[in-house]
């Protein structure tokens, strides 16, 4: 591992960490929560809090509350986090990393019994925001960027150490999230064994700045499916619009008449149009079937779900984050302050209002989704059945969150 920088070493040491206590059980290895859990829902998440960038532990609280129960603070801005089950040699463990482009990787205990375990960027390299872990929770994927050539890789870490064992091309630039698929061969290909699912965002950057967008015009999104065991490209598919660059990724079973369900993944997307009212009018989920990847629009205007959703005339072409839920799909739309609700097969049926909305987890079943300073729970027949205020109201809730196992 690199040496410590000085300025990174004193904010470790400025960090504190805040026991948590009234977490029952172990977290999830993974993002869902795990069935016939009861009780008051929990996520991990990142906020932007009076003394910086901080990821912690919130609670639901009596009938309207959420309530910070454990925190971190952190270099800079934490982006994806997932929440491992015995990871790091036995203890209940959270793993964030720092929104892109970062140089930071960390494994958070909330119970405060082990001490952060922290991982920095290699020279050249910086971190796109997000990490998984295998079935086995023995290795960890991270995506990040070659800092010189702008090219994407997948970091192949230990899940023990951190430290890095592999890394293999994405087959493209600016990767951003990353999902296991433990299927052995899901029937649409040849291919066999389990298989990373990587959104290749394909916006061309400045090294230097790593986010200052440039020459849009050479825009190349993907979705990649390669081999998780030694990183080979099984597939690659593309939209039609290369404006629309893909980001964020769910799984959804689709039950498939007199077969076995059939998995779908949703892609929330923004939009890079050069003509502002194209970008407005973009697209912000795609779905893949194995076969083609296509992208759905957003509700008219005018029109409405029968549990009373609303229908703006666009979505100003961005997705912050997606969940499958109960009965389709969630896409976070911050810039319109709602949530956009599609049927499995990407109808559209409008949207749910929460200022800033962007944070999307399923707890129990039930999609949360969480604004700047409050959370709601999307449910069917309602829209909106629970709204809960974030307490203290001086945090800013990021554009992550996970599920995990809730307190009694």
């Amino acid at each position: 591992m690199p040496p410590l920088r000085p300025d990174r070493r004193r904010a470790l040491q400025a960090a504190a960490v805040t026991a948590l206590a009234g977490l029952a059980g172990a977290l999830p290895r993974g993002p869902a929560l795990a069935a016939g859990a009861a009780a008051r829902p929990a996520w991990a998440a990142a906020w932007d809090g009076e003394a910086g960038a901080e990821i912690g532990v919130v609670v639901a609280q009596g009938a309207s509350a959420l309530r910070v129960q454990g925190r971190l603070a952190v270099p800079t801005r934490a982006h994806g986090l997932w929440a491992e089950a015995g990871g790091g040699g036995g203890a209940t463990s959270v793993l964030a990393v720092a929104r892109r482009p970062g140089d930071w990787l960390v494994r958070w205990y909330p119970d405060g019994r082990r001490a952060p375990q922290w991982q920095w960027a290699e020279p050249g390299r910086a971190f796109n925001g997000h990490v998984i872990a295998d079935a086995g929770g023995t290795r960890l994927y991270t995506t990040e960027t070659d800092l010189e050539t702008g090219a994407a890789w997948i970091g192949v870490r230990d899940a023990r150490s951190l430290e890095k064992l592999d890394e293999w091309p994405t087959h493209g630039i600016d990767a951003h999230e990353l999902l296991w698929d433990d299927a052995d061969g899901d029937g649409t290909t040849a291919s066999a064994g389990p298989s990373l699912w990587v959104a290749n965002g394909g916006v061309p950057t400045r090294p230097e700045t790593g986010r200052q967008k440039m020459d849009l015009g050479r825009m190349d999104s993907s979705l990649v499916r390669l081999d998780a065991r030694n990183g080979e490209l099984r597939g690659q598919w593309r939209l039609d619009d290369r404006r629309l660059s893909l980001r964020h990724m769910a799984w959804r079973d689709a039950p498939v008449a007199g077969a076995r369900a059939r998995r779908v993944l949703g892609i929330a997307m923004q939009a890079e149009h050069d003509d502002p009212a194209a970008k407005q009018a973009a697209p912000v989920l795609a779905l893949f079937d194995g076969e083609r990847l296509r992208a759905f629009d957003g509700a008219p205007a005018g029109a409405s779900d029968p549990a009373g959703l609303a229908g703006p005339s666009s979505l100003a072409g961005y997705g912050g984050d997606i969940a499958a839920t109960a009965d389709g799909w969630a896409v976070s739309c911050p810039r319109v302050n709602g949530v956009a609700l599609f049927a499995p097969d990407g109808r559209a049926r409008g949207v749910a209002p929460l200022p800033n909305a962007c944070a999307l987890a399923v707890v129990d079943g039930v999609c949360w989704a969480a604004g700047q300073t409050e959370a709601m729970a999307l449910h069917s027949s309602t829209a909106v059945r629970d709204r809960r205020r974030l307490e203290p109201t001086a945090l800013r809730l990021d554009n992550h969150w996970v599920g995990l196992r809730p307190t009694v």
